[in-house]
C-alpha cells in the first residue's frame, strides 16, 4: 500500500471534479483526482453529449421539412445506423485518452480506481490491479461523484432489466419498440430521440411531461410526440413489470398493459454517496450532502460536495459554476488568502437558489432560467406575466414555413425586473443567455428597452415584451 500528500484530493473526474481541480491547481495547489471510469464523466460519455448527438439528426432533417425549397431534396428517413456512427466519434468511441492528456497538462495527478474516504481527510483508492493507494489531503478532499438513475420500486421491474439513461444513449441496436416510464428532461428527450429513430414510443408520465417549467412548455412536448406517433400516457401508474419473452409488459393503475420490446426508466437521479466511505466521518451512506454557498459540507472544514451531489441544481453547467467557485475558495482558505463569500462573490455559487437555465432538447426545444409564475408567485412575488407567439414574431416566418412557439416573461412587477423566462420552439436555446443575463444582473426593463434586438430575428420578443409590459 502507498501513500501520497496532496493538498487537495477530489474523487470523481467528471466535468465537475476536472474544474474543481484545475481552478485549485491555478491557485497554487498540489492536486490528485480519483476516477473509476472514464475521465470526463457521465456528461462526456454517457448524459449530455452523447443525447445531444444522437438528437440532431432526427432534428435536423425535421427542420429541412419545414422550409419550401430545402424539403423538396430531403428523399429519405434518418440513418440510424449513420447517426450511430457520429454518436461514436463525439464520445470518442468510450475512450478518455484526450481527457487524460488534458489532467496531465493542467498538472493534475490521476489516480485510477475506486475511492472511499477512510478517516479525516483522507481517501483510500483501490485499483483495478488490486493495489490500495492512501491519499491524505493537507487542506480539503472535494466529492465529485455526480448521480445514478434511481430504479423505483415497482414489483418486477429490477427483474425485467430495464435500461437507464446509459443504455438508451449507450444504444447499439434500436428497439422495435420502447416504454419509458418519467416524464421528466430525460424521459422526454429519449422519447423525441426514438420517436425520431422511428420506434413506436409510449411515454408513461403521472403528472404529464416536464413539470418543472411553465405547463405549456410540457403540453408543445406532449403534442409534437403524439404527432410524430409516440403514445403519451398521463394519469397513471405502473402497477407492476413482467419480462415475457422479447417482450416487457407493463401493467398500470387503470388496468391497462403496455407491451415494448425494452423499458427505459427515467424517473429521477440518486446520489452516487453510498460506497465512498461517508460513515468513517459520522455521515450517512447515500444521501445528498448538505453544503453552504461555498461549497463545504455543513459542519466540517475540509469536506467539500460539488455538482449533482449537493442537489441544488443536477446540471453539468451548474455543477462547473460551483466548481469554479469552490476551486478558488480551497486554494484561497489553503494559503490563507481572503475568502470572498459574500452573495455574488468570487467564492460562492449563489446563482444556484433562483437563475438556473435550463435547455431540453426535444421538439419543440425548451429553454428556461429563473421562476415560472407558479414559483415567483409561491415566493410571494407580485408579478406580471408576459405571453407571446413566437410565430407572430418576423424572424419566424424566415426561419421556417410552420414555425410553432411560445416565450413567457415573469417580472418582478415591484422592481420591474425579469425573475423569469421560458421559450418553446425550435432553436430557442441560443435565446436562453441573454434572458439569464438579465435576470442575473437584475437590469431594470426601462433599461432593457435601450438593448435593440436585431431584425428580423426571434430575438425580437424582448421589444414585444417591453411593449406589453409598458417600459
Amino acid at each position: 500500500m502507498s501513500r501520497r500528500e496532496y493538498d487537495l484530493v477530489v474523487i470523481g473526474a467528471g466535468p465537475v471534479g476536472e474544474n474543481v481541480a484545475d481552478r485549485a491547481t491555478q491557485g497554487g495547489l498540489r492536486v490528485a483526482i480519483v476516477e473509476s471510469e472514464l475521465v470526463g464523466g457521465e456528461c462526456s460519455y454517457w448524459a449530455c453529449m452523447p443525447s445531444k448527438a444522437l438528437l440532431r439528426s432526427a432534428g435536423a432533417l425535421r427542420a429541412a421539412r419545414d422550409v419550401d425549397g430545402a424539403r423538396q431534396a430531403v428523399t429519405g428517413t434518418v440513418d440510424v445506423a449513420a447517426t450511430l456512427r457520429r454518436r461514436d466519434a463525439v464520445v470518442h468511441e468510450w475512450n478518455d485518452s484526450s481527457q487524460v492528456e488534458w489532467l496531465q497538462g493542467a498538472g493534475i495527478d490521476l489516480v485510477r480506481g475506486h475511492g472511499r474516504l477512510t478517516g479525516e481527510r483522507e481517501v483510500t483508492v483501490d485499483g483495478a490491479d488490486g493495489e490500495a493507494t492512501v491519499l491524505v489531503a493537507r487542506h480539503a478532499v472535494a466529492v465529485c461523484t455526480g448521480t445514478a438513475a434511481l430504479l423505483p420500486d415497482i414489483p418486477g421491474l429490477r427483474d425485467a432489466q430495464p435500461w437507464t439513461s446509459r443504455d438508451a444513449t449507450g444504444v447499439r441496436e434500436v428497439p422495435a419498440s420502447l416504454a419509458i416510464l418519467g416524464g421528466g428532461v430525460v424521459g422526454s428527450e429519449m422519447a423525441t430521440l426514438f420517436t425520431g429513430f422511428g420506434v413506436e414510443v409510449t411515454v408513461i408520465a403521472r403528472s404529464g411531461l416536464l413539470g418543472g417549467v411553465e405547463p405549456f412548455a410540457g403540453e408543445a412536448v406532449a403534442k409534437a410526440l403524439t404527432d410524430a406517433g409516440a403514445r403519451v400516457r398521463s394519469g397513471v401508474e405502473v402497477e407492476r413489470v413482467e419480462r415475457r419473452s422479447d417482450q416487457v409488459v407493463l401493467t398500470l393503475s387503470d388496468g391497462s398493459e403496455v407491451s415494448a420490446a425494452e423499458v427505459l426508466v427515467a424517473t429521477g437521479r440518486v446520489p452516487r454517496t453510498g460506497d465512498i466511505g461517508l460513515e468513517t466521518i459520522g455521515r450517512e451512506p447515500g444521501g445528498w450532502l448538505d453544503v453552504d454557498d461555498t461549497l463545504r459540507v455543513r459542519g466540517t472544514d475540509w469536506l467539500y460536495a460539488v455538482g449533482d451531489v449537493n442537489h441544488r441544481a443536477l446540471l453539468t453547467h451548474q455543477g462547473k459554476y460551483q466548481a469554479r467557485a469552490a476551486g478558488d475558495v480551497i486554494a484561497a482558505r489553503a494559503r490563507g488568502g481572503e475568502v470572498d463569500d459574500a452573495p455574488w462573490g468570487r467564492h460562492v455559487a449563489t446563482a444556484d437558489h433562483a437563475v438556473v437555465p435550463q435547455v431540453v432538447f426535444t421538439d419543440p426545444e425548451v429553454a428556461a432560467v429563473g421562476h415560472t409564475a407558479k414559483s415567483a408567485q409561491a415566493a410571494g412575488m407580485g408579478i406580471r406575466v408576459l405571453d407571446y407567439d413566437l410565430s407572430w414574431l418576423a424572424g419566424a416566418s424566415t426561419y421556417a414555413d410552420h414555425y410553432r412557439g411560445q416565450a413567457r416573461a415573469i417580472v418582478d412587477d415591484e422592481r420591474g425586473v425579469l425573475v423569469g423566462a421560458t421559450f418553446v420552439g425550435p432553436d430557442v436555446a441560443e435565446m436562453l443567455h441573454a434572458a439569464t443575463v438579465a435576470i442575473v444582473g437584475e437590469v431594470p426593463l426601462h433599461r432593457l428597452r435601450h438593448a435593440v434586438p436585431s431584425y428580423p430575428t426571434l430575438s425580437e420578443v424582448w421589444l414585444r415584451w417591453q411593449e406589453e409590459y409598458g417600459a
